[in-house]
């Protein structure tokens, strides 16, 4: 089992449908299979979503009733209703699951609080934690049917609003990029200045030089697919085996990632990552920008899926034989003037306002610096103080008679010298005292012995 292509409202571009193991080709299944995994919804809680998805996959109750469900179900909640009915195994790994995110958000919390110098201890985290809208805070151990609904519904609203985060994401990097330009223009001095603005200007006319651009989803653009892509008689074009071939994991629909892929043919004739004049991040903005132009004409139920009734539907349309011809990024900049100045406004702000912390933390360093000469200096005072204090013990110990201390104040006691050589001085004129008392060397012999 593994995630691919529905779960409309939860991933609204991955789904949970198996893929058939009599696969034509074996590398197509493996190549569908890595494609999956390298999706990333972009939301902080992607991961939780994947692995509950993974779960509930694995139960063949809920995998049913989802395979039945359609939008409406899984968007007012009735199909997380169907969690109690999942097998207990089920059941437990989500309960997992959920401890598992909590703790994440704890840590998460955790390093904020930190990080602005905060007192998490007096914080309540069950408050903190209502924050976080993928989960129910007040049931911190279990996963409930509370828990998918409010998976569902945060997923659909964030996603939602994904598109046009990176649309702004992406408007903000060409102001950015174009500051930079200017920037490095002003250093420069008056001829280079102008080499360099008419070298630049070469590569941006090199980069509008290109082929004509089909618009995305006509007739134009998927013959063009069906030959150089499929590799079949374009006098043979049928709509509803184009839709087939390109429903790679065959879950009756085509998701956002598999009609992006339709577009890599368009976007090669603008883009060249060999290319200095070509701007890969402006690539995938031009490719975001097409796959929203045909889910807006085609996907019209606004499931963010293009069924195959939706499909045939729109090649049916006048728009799809006659359309007009694809404006690349080139032809309109992504940002006004008025744009632009008040986004150097704000840089300017923040240059100011890191500076103004730069020269704090100077300060500080500097601070610190003082500090720790004037530790060092009673450090070294504390030492001198010491060592003056062991020789006055050691001076009044000496002259109270008493034995020398030790290094740790300690008492050592030592026989004195000058007893020591008044023995050896006795035992080596012990000769001349005997001659000065007229007494023999040796003891007499033959004495009377007494009774």
């Amino acid at each position: 089992m593994r995630v691919e292509g529905a779960w409309v409202l939860l991933l609204l571009a991955i789904s949970v449908s198996s893929v058939p193991i009599d696969r034509k080709e074996v590398h197509q299944e493996v190549k569908d299979e890595e494609q999956v995994e390298s999706m990333d919804t972009g939301l902080y809680y992607d991961r939780y979503l994947r692995e509950v998805i993974e779960v509930l996959e694995t139960d063949p109750h809920f995998r049913e009733k989802l395979q039945t469900a359609n939008t409406e179900d899984i968007k007012n909640g009735r199909l997380s209703k169907e969690l109690d009915l999942v097998s207990h195994n089920v059941r437990t790994r989500l309960d997992e699951l959920k401890r598992q995110e909590v703790s994440r958000l704890r840590m998460l919390l955790k390093a904020k609080l930190d990080s602005t110098n905060t007192q998490s201890l007096q914080m309540d985290h069950a408050s903190l934690l209502k924050q976080f809208e993928h989960l129910d805070p007040n049931n911190q151990n279990a996963f409930e049917a509370k828990d998918l609904e409010l998976l569902i519904s945060t997923a659909t609203k964030d996603l939602e609003n994904y598109d046009a985060e990176r649309h702004e994401e992406f408007k903000r990097y060409e102001m950015l990029k174009e500051h930079e330009r200017r920037e490095y223009l002003k250093g420069l001095d008056q001829e280079k200045r102008e080499k360099e603005e008419q070298r630049m200007q070469e590569l941006k006319n090199k980069h509008r030089e290109h082929p004509k651009v089909n618009a995305p989803g006509s007739v134009a653009q998927l013959r063009e697919v069906w030959e150089e892509t499929d590799r079949l008689d374009p006098k043979e074009f049928n709509p509803k085996t184009f839709f087939k071939l390109h429903d790679t994991n065959e879950d009756g629909v085509l998701d956002e990632q598999e009609l992006e892929a339709l577009f890599t043919k368009e976007l090669e004739k603008v883009y060249d990552p060999k290319n200095e004049e070509d701007d890969m991040m402006e690539m995938e903005e031009e490719r975001l920008r097409m796959r929203e132009h045909v889910m807006k004409n085609v996907d019209t139920n606004k499931d963010r899926l293009v069924s195959l009734d939706e499909f045939l539907k729109s090649t049916e349309r006048k728009e799809f034989n006659t359309p007009k011809e694809w404006e690349t990024l080139d032809a309109k900049p992504a940002y006004t003037e008025e744009e632009l100045q008040r986004f150097e406004a704000e840089l300017r702000d923040k240059e100011e306002e890191l500076k103004r912390k730069e020269d704090t933390l100077r300060q500080e360093q500097e601070l610190l610096k003082e500090r720790g000469k004037a530790l060092e200096a009673q450090r070294r005072e504390y030492q001198q103080a010491v060592l003056e204090m062991s020789q006055r013990q050691k001076d009044q110990a000496a002259a109270e008679g008493q034995p020398p201390a030790g290094p740790q104040g300690e008492l050592q006691f030592r026989p004195p010298q000058h007893e020591d050589k008044g023995k050896v001085a006795v035992v080596e004129n012990v000769e001349d005292a005997l001659v000065q008392n007229n007494l023999p060397a040796e003891p007499p012999q033959n004495l009377p012995t007494h009774t």
